[in-house]
């Protein structure tokens, strides 16, 4: 395995962020060097990372890159996932890989990365297999992976979650959920009760519903609990399993989605991102526009659950509803040691300063907020990266790809972003210069004020050494 070791000081909360992995491939069929839609999950000290390696323009990268730190964020290894494509060591049997999601299984001591593999024929290019990755060594080496659906349908957006409860009855079960775009987006779920080596046959809800980019959360009682859109991505419904993924409840609907459709040809989805805090309380952002007039730009949007109640949708107050700028790709983190009214909650996500632009003209920013009140109240947005040039990130079918998702994570109670970041490539001999970064935020360990500021700034610079990438 390729290992690399990156930047040995811990990124800072000042908005620096430092590199922990970027594309090594040089296949001539996708295009480097590009490293997009990270996924993290992290258990104590120890945070993992996933993302896609050379993006294809049609679909799928060559390679999922991992990136592992043992001792909270300070120093970090990575390589790619073996075993999946002819590009990476141990060459796999699928053409493509895409949609990394990491969760962890405590009981077995495994962590997980599962992929949507790819193949290439027929054409054109389809979802051969949802398969997952295993690493027995806490995140430091990485096996071969096995399937967990395979050859049934034209598998997308999969995720994976376990149950780390030991008082919970189902204990170390582990649930794959994705939708089947050969089945109009059946939404299928399978669950593993031996850390991943095997999963069950692919279930399908009460109500045989159909929809795209779900995610399992697991409450401390056992309970497994999907937000996830409808097939046609114009509401957000959830379901859920009280027994341990024998059998899943019918959809319901949480809200009607209301979404400005991103400028510049950015391919930039109104996926939801969810979290769930110690108590067993749904957190649920997405990019919405019913809070500003006319539709004209974004919002990042909230709505809980607790128990199963929804409340309504709350906008996440970043700036003043006039305010002209575009916010999407919301990623929410939540604290699971924390709960409540002082549940500490982080939302990073990527915005245009002016959401009125052209592919020429938009300037992509990375930014994030928090709250130590279980959402009540915010601080000024931290810019974190930015401002990107469109012509910086990869193409595809779908428009110019910075990710369909992205992650934050607490680490040992403190909020860590992990995002795409692309600078100028003119002058480095290639195409494109983008990478996956880390950065630790500010905490909101006591918010004074929700009144929303406007941080954007001018200019970033990465210096060459320790790929530090600071933003002033």
């Amino acid at each position: 395995m390729l290992l690399a070791l990156f930047g040995a000081a811990a990124a800072s909360a000042s908005g620096s962020v430092i590199a922990v992995g970027s594309d090594p491939f040089t296949n001539t069929t996708s295009q480097h060097a590009t490293a997009v839609e990270p996924d993290s999950f992290a258990f104590g000290q120890t945070v993992v990372e996933a993302s896609q390696l050379g993006r294809f323009f049609s679909a799928g990268s060559s390679a999922i890159g991992w990136a592992r730190s043992g001792d909270g964020g300070s120093t970090w290894v990575s390589g790619s996932l073996p075993g999946i494509t002819p590009f990476t060591s141990s060459a796999g049997p699928y053409d493509r890989v895409s949609d990394p999601s990491v969760a962890y299984d405590r009981k077995h001591g495994v962590w997980l990365v599962s992929s949507l593999a790819l193949s290439e024929t027929p054409s054109p290019v389809h979802g051969a297999a949802v398969i997952v990755s295993r690493s027995t060594s806490d995140g430091v080496s990485w096996a071969n992976p096995v399937a967990v659906m395979q050859s049934a349908g034209d598998p997308d957006k999969n995720w994976t979650a376990c149950d780390n409860s030991p008082t919970s009855p189902f204990y170390g079960s582990c649930y794959t959920e994705w939708d089947n775009a050969g089945q109009s987006n059946l939404i299928q779920i399978s669950t593993s009760n031996d850390g991943g080596l095997s999963w069950s046959t692919a279930a399908a809800t009460a109500n045989l519903a159909h929809g795209i980019g779900g995610q399992p959360l697991v409450r401390a009682g056992g309970a497994v609990i999907v937000p996830i859109l409808n097939a046609t991505e114009t509401k957000l419904l959830w379901f859920r399993s009280r027994d341990g993924g024998a059998s899943w409840g019918a959809t319901h609907l949480v809200s009607a989605l209301a979404v400005h459709r991103v400028a510049g040809a950015l391919r930039a989805p109104s996926l939801p991102s969810a979290e769930i805090d110690k108590a067993g309380k749904i957190y649920v952002v997405w990019a919405d526009c019913r809070f500003r007039g006319s539709c004209t730009s974004n919002d990042v949007v909230m709505a809980t659950l607790t128990g199963t109640t929804w409340s309504p949708v709350k906008r996440v107050p970043l700036d003043g509803a006039q305010s002209g700028q575009d916010h999407f790709l919301p990623s929410i983190a939540v604290d699971r040691a924390s709960s409540g009214p002082t549940a500490r909650i982080t939302v990073s996500y990527y915005h245009y300063p002016v959401a009125a632009c052209s592919l020429t003209t938009c300037r992509l920013d990375a930014a994030a907020s928090s709250s130590a009140d279980g959402g009540t109240t915010w601080t000024p947005p931290t810019l974190v990266a930015g401002p990107m040039s469109l012509s910086w990130l990869p193409d595809t079918s779908q428009g110019r790809m910075i990710g369909d998702y992205f992650s934050t994570s607490y680490v040992a109670g403190v909020p860590y972003t992990f995002l795409s970041v692309a600078t100028d490539p003119l002058g480095s001999g290639q195409a494109f210069d983008q990478f996956l970064a880390t950065a630790a935020l500010p905490t909101a360990a006591h918010v004074a004020s929700s009144r929303p500021v406007d941080t954007h700034v001018t200019s970033s610079a990465r210096s060459s050494v320790g790929r530090l990438l600071t933003a002033r």
